[in-house]
């Protein structure tokens, strides 16, 4: 079954003769007041494709606004109304509510079950546009087109690639403490278009997207011995990924998609092995008598990051993809642990244990520049947005006596603010971010 939001056409973008933006947003630096845009509603005609207009504009809204990094102004300050896209803006209007960039839409249908939506991006103060695009999809499409007009339009004014076009599989949990049901689920990154992989007879752990979107590795309880298995998202096919004799567990794929890490627990030890998915044959990459786990490729998939108790306490190595020149990188107080390499190679996240409290933090691959961004009773299971600038992860507050405390999936921006819940029909734990989708 193909992809439930392909795109039937992307096409048109009108941007001849435009000036190099020079509006731009730091996405990198300290947390400053949002940078307010100008929205007005979708040029429309008709009511029923206004809805359409209406919808598409909410999560454009909902995106942009939910990055911290821009506030649209009240449409009821708005002067000057659109009735078509070729009439430009008066400038002069959008800047006396201090509008720094101002978006121009429309929506028509093109038949029955098609639409066309359009915009254009202005820089109010440069008085020029800095984007034009066109689609062209199917009426059920039209969250989908939301999230791309969002992304382009986040790429425009901060330089980086937009992470709004996006999914999250994670893991479901309900049920008492002491019987708790979990099962995989997936999401678009806003938490609409909700659905469930497994159906929670058997416990799943620790989802990882392949890049190429269409399958995810994962740990499951499925036999009296959890395993790791690979699960087609869109056929719902599963396999079991090798033939070890005994507990296998933290996968995760390598950056083109042709390999899958994973740790092997046998006689008390348990090491790293790499498992080529096309051959089927595994190489053990770490020998040691300790515990070494949660294995993380580079993106260029030279090096590998994991951590390991081989020094005493657990701590963040890293090695080279064939297991070579093992060198420890965390040195500071605590015990670390789940370290993932970012989309862009520049930074490392874990999870660190100190003093009582659990923190989402950040390194760079050499272990210099450690930053937490994130503390809590629990806080764990970080993961990256493909553009390397937020991160998900889990987070419990501390329970009662007679039961625990709900867990939920948060976000926040690499500075460590614009810390954001993300919704979920039930308790979420082990978030995984997906890349942009095709």
């Amino acid at each position: 079954m193909k992809l439930r939001y392909w795109l039937v056409v992307l096409c048109g973008i009108f941007m001849t003769g435009v000036a190099k933006a020079e509006l731009r947003i730091d996405v990198s630096g300290a947390m400053r007041e949002p940078m307010p845009i100008a929205f007005p509603e979708m040029i429309h005609e008709g009511f029923f494709i206004g809805r359409y207009g209406s919808q598409i504009r909410d999560v454009v809204i909902a995106d942009l606004e939910r990055s911290g990094l821009f506030r649209i102004i009240n449409e009821n300050s708005y002067i000057q109304e659109f009735s078509s896209m070729e009439q430009e803006p008066v400038f002069i209007d959008w800047k006396a509510i201090q509008a720094q960039a101002l978006i121009q839409s429309a929506i028509s249908e093109v038949d029955t079950n098609n639409i066309r939506v359009e915009f254009r991006l202005w820089d109010v103060y440069a008085e020029n546009q800095m984007k034009g695009q066109s689609f062209t999809t199917t009426k059920d499409n039209w969250r989908r087109v939301a999230h791309v007009m969002a992304d382009a339009i986040y790429e425009s004014l901060t330089g980086e690639k937009g992470y709004f076009d996006t999914r999250i599989v994670y893991v479901s949990e309900t049920g008492p403490a002491t019987r708790r049901v979990k099962r995989l689920a997936i999401m678009d990154q806003d938490g609409e278009n909700h659905k469930f992989l497994t159906s929670g007879s058997a416990m799943a752990l620790t989802p990882r997207f392949s890049p190429n979107l269409q399958k995810i590795t994962y740990m499951s309880y499925s036999g009296d011995t959890p395993r790791v298995y690979i699960l087609d998202i869109e056929t719902g096919d599963q396999m079991l990924l090798g033939n070890f004799p005994g507990m296998t567990f933290a996968p995760r794929f390598s950056p083109d998609s042709s390999k899958v890490l994973l740790s092997y627990a046998s006689n008390g030890k348990t090491n790293i092995y790499e498992m080529d998915l096309k051959t089927r044959t595994s190489k053990q990459l770490t020998r040691s008598n300790a515990i070494d786990t949660s294995a993380s490729y580079s993106p260029d998939g030279e090096k590998i990051v994991f951590n390991s108790d081989r020094g005493g306490n657990q701590q963040l190595y890293v090695m080279n993809a064939d297991g070579s020149d093992v060198h420890r990188i965390s040195f500071g107080s605590g015990r670390y642990a789940t370290p993932v390499w970012s989309p862009r190679g520049d930074y490392i996240a874990f999870t660190k244990m100190a003093g009582g409290q659990f923190y989402i933090g950040v390194m760079y691959p050499d272990g210099t520049g450690e930053r937490l961004l994130a503390s809590g009773y629990l806080v764990e299971g970080p993961t990256w947005s493909p553009n390397g600038r937020v991160l998900m992860y889990f987070r419990q507050e501390e329970g009662g006596r007679r039961s625990s405390a709900p867990v939920k999936l948060y976000s926040i921006d690499l500075t460590g603010y614009n810390e954001r819940q993300i919704i979920t029909p039930a308790d979420g734990s082990d978030p995984a971010w997906s890349p942009l989708l095709p």
